[in-house]
């Protein structure tokens, strides 16, 4: 399979190694932070932006879509690109690009401006994401160090979400929604400006753009996602929902085929022969499902239903935001003494208890007594599965394939966040539209918008689920500390290295 570029010289990297890890950790965990908050920091802003920009229902949806389908679809060959021209460049490239894309995202006077800008921000953080996450390796020493590295990097994916909302909720009560697009401005200028000066570069791999692969794993994903989302309102019989389930399974077939066929593909399939490896993106895709799916309702039943204001109903997911920071830094300060395994699994059982909790809120239900404790514990779960599914993701990979494996990792987390909001919104709308008829000739839209977020919340449950037999029945512990990699293949990595 021809793939469109070939570089044919190694650029070694010149770069200082740990000379201020404390910033080298804050520039990137800082652009992670603004790549996963932006999926979350227009939620609160979506009401103001139909208003000024004349979006209908339908299509306001799409100013989510347009920015985590880009997003999760390019990131495998972000990760390439990474490894191709060399890790700090690239997450320069990607920074200013999200930049550039904030500010015209910011200053769109029509909904197509503001799409196109959404689809452009998830393009540099598709090149950004997966190299600041690859850059750790590059960055700190393995062993307890790395692994603290990853706890801060966790606790920020994590909680970048919550801190979305609220911040979203200040900017678009203090100021105007047109904010949450231009407070990336200036943070990632400053992020553009001292990457080069603290972080420390990767050795650079001659080797391929895999663009088809890239074109039919993205375009797959987006059809496939359309087909859940186009299903929500015509139904599964409706002509474009068919047409679309159709071509993503063409387009992913056709992914399968490139990737097994091309000399360097953007998703070497060999990675997925590691048990251990397999069970962590599975881990990671069903757990998103999840947690995007509950993230979505619940922001809005506690607006629609508890009538919280913007800024209120952000400060209400702080605690669950502690509740990942937490967990997440003591998962990775024992991760050499207990391994990887016992906290996927606590983590597993704890999100699941949190996902079943909430399949009990109706209508009357309150903050404390209903949504408090099940997204603490969530969040709680959330974090201690974070780090391990990191370091059991990229334990044991060649340099040269670090990028390939964190990009699919944090594809599996978009994808699978994509995919499961798509379904759960498929599943509510159904059973919404069901209560409804129930309630006819008196409906109440209140009781049927909990009905089908609770109905919604009960596959939910399923994913948790899912994801608590990978981690019995699929990950094994290992004998060594996770993250290092085994003798053969640190040996291996050395000589690349040298």
């Amino acid at each position: 399979m021809a793939t469109s570029k070939t570089l044919t010289r190694s650029v070694p990297a010149q770069a200082r190694r740990g000379q201020h890890p404390g910033i080298s950790l804050a520039v990137i965990a800082t652009t992670q932070l603004m790549v996963v908050l932006d999926i979350t920091i227009v939620n609160i802003a979506l009401p103001h932006i139909s208003t000024a920009l004349h979006f209908t229902p339908t299509s306001l949806s799409w100013v989510l879509n347009a920015y985590t389908l880009t997003f999760g679809g390019l990131l495998l060959l972000g990760g390439r690109i990474g490894d191709i021209l060399g890790r700090r460049p690239t997450l320069i490239t990607g920074v200013l690009l999200f930049s550039l894309a904030s500010l015209l995202g910011g200053l769109a006077t029509a909904s197509w401006m503001l799409l196109a800008s959404r689809a452009l921000q998830g393009i540099g953080g598709a090149i950004a994401s997966p190299t600041a996450f690859a850059l750790i390796a590059t960055n700190f020493k393995e062993g307890p160090e790395r692994n603290r590295a990853f706890g801060v990097y966790a606790a920020v994916a994590g909680a970048g979400g919550a801190i979305g909302l609220l911040l979203g909720g200040m900017l678009t009560s203090w100021l105007s929604w047109r904010w949450v697009f231009f407070v990336n401005v200036p943070i990632g200028l400053a992020l553009a400006a001292l990457a080069p000066l603290y972080i420390n570069d990767s050795e650079r791999h001659p080797g391929h753009f895999d663009l088809p692969g890239a074109l039919s794993a993205t375009l797959g994903m987006v059809s496939l996602v359309y087909g859940f989302i186009r299903a929500a309102d015509s139904g599964w019989t409706d002509t474009w929902t068919l047409v679309s389930f159709a071509a993503a399974i063409v387009l992913l077939s056709s992914f399968l085929v490139i990737e097994s066929r091309t000399t360097q593909p953007i998703t070497p399939l060999k990675m997925f022969r590691n048990r251990n490896r397999s069970g962590s993106y599975v881990m990671m895709l069903c757990l998103a499902a999840a947690m995007f799916g509950i993230f979505f309702f619940m922001t809005q039943f506690i607006q629609d239903i508890l009538g919280f204001s913007p800024i209120k109903a952000g400060f209400a997911f702080l605690p669950m935001s502690a509740a990942i920071i937490v967990a997440a830094q003591i998962a990775a300060r024992q991760q050499t003494k207990w391994g990887a395994r016992p906290f996927m699994i606590l983590g597993t059982v704890l999100v699941t208890v949190g996902a079943f909790w909430v399949t009990r809120l109706d209508i009357h239900s309150s903050y404390v007594g209903g949504v408090l404790g099940p997204t603490v514990i969530f969040g709680l779960g959330m974090g201690c599965i974070f780090v391990p599914v990191m370091l059991t993701a990229v334990s044991g990979v060649a340099p040269h394939e670090a990028g390939a494996a964190t990009g699919l990792l944090n594809t599996t987390q978009q994808v699978g966040g994509s995919l499961g909001l798509a379904i759960l919104v498929t599943v509510f709308a159904t059973a919404e539209r069901n209560q409804l008829k129930v309630q006819h000739p008196h409906p109440d839209p209140n009781q049927a918008f909990v009905h089908g977020m609770t109905s919604a919340f009960w596959v939910a449950v399923g994913f948790t689920l899912l994801a608590f037999v990978m981690a019995v029945f699929v990950v094994r512990p290992q004998a060594r500390p996770s993250g290092a990699p085994p003798p053969a293949e640190a040996k291996e990595a050395t000589a690349e290295e040298s």
